[in-house]
């Protein structure tokens, strides 16, 4: 695979989210400021990195040309994406004014709205996957098991906690926190996608290991850019986690250390899938996140 081709398909499935985002939430009610408030965030931008991964895993699980079958659950990801950053940027978490350069969710529609609009996208996401017209009924409940297990009390949700109330010093603490968060929706990208396709076992285990490196090298890559990034370019202003007071990866391991480590991972996810007929697009974008300036 050549780096035009990489582009193209990885264009291709953004275009395919965009579309299919862009479809949603758009009924006319009298509570229709809920959808504006909900389509806002969702649809405000960003890598939409969990669904291509999603789309990825669903082609190289036996898909296809087929893939585009798993954009309801890949989508789905990028709703309860959403809803984990309307509610992390309130006044009662991070206290964000700024998410991908533009106002906050609850800056613009209020904290109420923002926070039942982080409330009905999640909800939202798995209906989504449960009606997924191009999936069967095992495939269906596959994938909304693995979103069910990332997000919630034993995923997202609890690295949450650990993140705002528990003050992750370490870095074994905040390998956990990110584990936890990040690191678990985006191996549950990875992993939906093999559902979604209904593969083998040995694309689940590969899919799992290079989420885990890769998901790693984007968390210590976003600390990072928290200190050397271009807030235009990031989209939210640089060196607020250490105005807030969060530990991050560049304080436990400087950022010559991150470089490095960054390095370690991306490496390790290669390896994870080398041997994934048509693995080039995964190791194209491995080596596209180690180097990300946003």
């Amino acid at each position: 695979m050549e780096q035009a081709e990489f582009n193209l398909r990885r264009r291709e499935y953004r275009d395919a989210v965009e579309t299919f985002l862009s479809g949603l939430f758009t009924e006319k009610t009298h509570y229709s400021d809920l959808y504006d408030s909900m389509r806002y965030s969702l649809l405000a931008g960003g890598k939409r990195l969990r669904p291509m991964l999603a789309l990825e895993f669903a082609r190289l699980g036996g898909l296809g040309e087929n893939w585009a079958d798993a954009l309801p659950a890949a989508c789905a990801l990028e709703l309860v994406h959403t809803y984990s950053l309307i509610h992390d940027d309130l006044p009662c978490m991070d206290d964000d004014d700024l998410r991908r350069g533009k106002p906050t969710n609850h800056k613009v529609y209020g904290e109420t709205m923002a926070v039942l609009a982080g409330d009905a996208l999640q909800p939202a996401a798995f209906e989504l996957i449960l009606t997924a017209p191009k999936l069967d009924a095992a495939r269906r409940a596959d994938c909304a098991l693995v979103l069910a297990q990332a997000s919630g009390q034993h995923g997202m949700v609890a690295g949450q906690v650990l993140d705002t109330l528990h003050n992750p010093q370490t870095a074994q603490e905040l390998t956990e926190v990110h584990n936890l968060k990040t690191g678990a929706m985006i191996r549950a990208a990875c992993l939906m996608g093999c559902a979604a396709s209904g593969s083998g076992k040995k694309l689940w285990e590969a899919a799992e290991n290079y989420a885990g490196q890769i998901g790693l090298a984007f968390q210590i890559r976003d600390d990072m850019l928290d200190v050397i990034g271009n807030e235009e370019t990031f989209g939210k202003p640089i060196g607020s986690d250490q105005e807030e007071g969060k530990s991050t990866f560049v304080d436990v391991l400087g950022l010559e250390g991150c470089a490095n480590t960054i390095s370690v991972c991306t490496s390790r996810a290669r390896s994870a899938v080398e041997q994934v007929p048509g693995h080039e697009f995964l190791w194209y974008l491995a080596d596209q996140l180690a180097q990300r300036d946003y």
